[in-house]
């Protein structure tokens, strides 16, 4: 499987060779040369599988060349044997339509554990092939961070610095992040908004200084969604839960709260691959970007508003090239003078070609702060179930999609409610408690730098306290 960019300068590369390099050489993001495709036989013989035997099935066509499946069977074992349910993503039934797909029974209680845990593991197989050195940047609304941190501290040859704006993470997302003690573990508070923290992580690729694939000291590679690898990981639940809801024989409809459209990007790689999806629901919170975009073709960067839910407070979300790359005839050209024009405007307009493509697939919504407490007051009261602000924007999404009542609806639980305390508490009334396993988290001793939100500030602590490549 070879891999392109969405700019089409940057040289084509395996899945080892992107999975470490994360962002294009130009500037774009990889996807595969060609999508690969499962038959309606393929699918349905994947039914009852274990989460590990369907995420080799699902995944084997993207690591071809770079993985033997025994290698792949035994990153996924290692990689799922850390979460606390055993179905891995289990699916829970609200009412005669309405189900919620469980993301957050990793070890950080979030979405990103699904597929960090495995990149993690990927990172070190490959390093120690290469022996190399790898530096890890990242910029984090809130659950990104956390995720990332714990698949890597303590690993061999991985420094990572991970970005996340000062005071607009939940104080859970924070202590996450900032109360893990490894020496290869960086945590830099900056100030400004997560998009600006976005942007000085995609200016450090292209930096001629730092990155070692432009001459520059260190290769850095991504660990949040313009990671390829994590991307794919995440398809793997869109077919577990289709197949449990009936698929191929039946069409399922998902609801997926977004921000950096990652998570939704994988339901549309799923949907290429065959898998029979009727809607992809984008439900987006007042930060609506991508509903703006997928409803009147406007793709316009607006003022951060922050919210209950700040893994959503975003306006530049860095997955959506991927699609605009593929809805547009896969025109690498016309995709980088396309992104040129927003990086330089912060506002485009899709193209004929990519409204129609879009509006196949995908469905969006707006919910505001009434519309996300309305969804938690009704979950918690009709069916005794907590949900956390994100997954509730995109419950009240799939409540109000009209999506035809034979088809199910799965709502994707992206954390688990008690990283949002007061959010959950102020529309139930009820506070939830931590799990267990990291029940302590409070008594925990926090550790990071606060710095100025600017580039300069940011790459010169990388450099000093970074491994140079080899």
């Amino acid at each position: 499987m070879k891999y392109i960019s969405t700019r089409g300068s940057a040289p084509a590369l395996d899945f080892e060779g992107v999975t470490l390099a994360g962002l294009a050489s130009d500037g774009g993001l990889y996807v595969p040369e060609a999508w690969p495709q499962f038959s309606e036989h393929e699918i349905a013989a994947m039914s009852g599988l274990s989460y590990v035997e369907l995420a080799v099935r699902v995944m084997t066509p993207f690591v071809e060349g770079s993985l033997t499946v025994e290698e792949l069977r035994d990153l996924c074992t290692r990689a799922y044997g850390r979460f606390s349910h055993a179905a891995v993503t289990p699916l829970v039934q609200l009412d005669q339509q309405q189900w919620i797909l469980e993301l957050f029974h990793g070890p950080t209680l979030a979405f990103k554990d699904v597929a960090l845990q495995l990149l993690g593991r990927l990172f070190e197989h490959f390093l120690k092939q290469s022996d190399d050195h790898l530096t890890i940047v990242g910029a984090t609304s809130g659950d990104t961070g956390s995720a990332a941190i714990d698949a890597v501290a303590g690993r061999e040859r991985v420094d990572i610095f991970m970005l996340h704006p000062k005071g607009r993470v939940s104080d859970v997302q924070r202590r996450q992040m900032t109360t893990v003690r490894a020496p290869n573990v960086h945590n830099l508070a900056i100030e400004g908004s997560f998009d600006d923290a976005q942007a000085m992580v995609k200016r450090m690729f292209n930096d001629d200084a730092m990155a070692a694939s432009r001459g520059g000291e260190y290769r850095i590679s991504a660990v949040n969604s313009i990671n390829w690898a994590r991307l794919m990981a995440q398809v793997v639940y869109y077919f577990a839960a289709a197949l449990q809801m009936g698929a191929p024989r039946r069409k399922v409809a998902f609801s997926v709260p977004t921000g950096n459209f990652g998570d939704v990007f994988a339901g549309y790689v799923a949907a290429q691959m065959g898998l029979p999806i009727e809607k992809l629901i984008v439900a987006t919170n007042v930060n609506d970007i991508l509903h703006r975009a997928l409803a009147t073709g406007d793709y316009s960067a607006g003022t951060v508003t922050p919210t209950a839910a700040p893994s959503m407070d975003i306006q530049v979300s860095s997955n959506f090239e991927r699609l605009l790359f593929d809805l547009g005839g896969r025109d690498g050209a016309a995709m980088a003078e396309q992104m040129r024009g927003f990086e330089a405007s912060k506002a485009m307009q899709l193209t004929n070609a990519q409204r129609e493509g879009a509006a196949r697939l995908f469905a969006s919504a707006r919910v505001d702060q009434a519309g996300m407490a309305n969804a938690m007051t009704w979950a918690n009261e009709q069916c005794g179930y907590v949900l956390d602000p994100h997954t509730a924007i995109g419950f009240q999404a799939a409540r109000e999609a009209g999506i035809a009542a034979s088809t199910p609806v799965v709502t994707l639980a992206t954390a688990h409610p008690a990283k949002f305390p007061d959010a959950v508490e102020r529309a139930t009334g009820m506070r939830p408690s931590l799990p267990t396993r990291v029940g302590d988290l409070f008594e925990r001793t926090e550790a990071f730098e606060e710095l100025p939100g600017e580039y300069e500030a940011v790459a010169d602590y990388v450099s000093k306290h970074a491994t140079p490549s080899s």
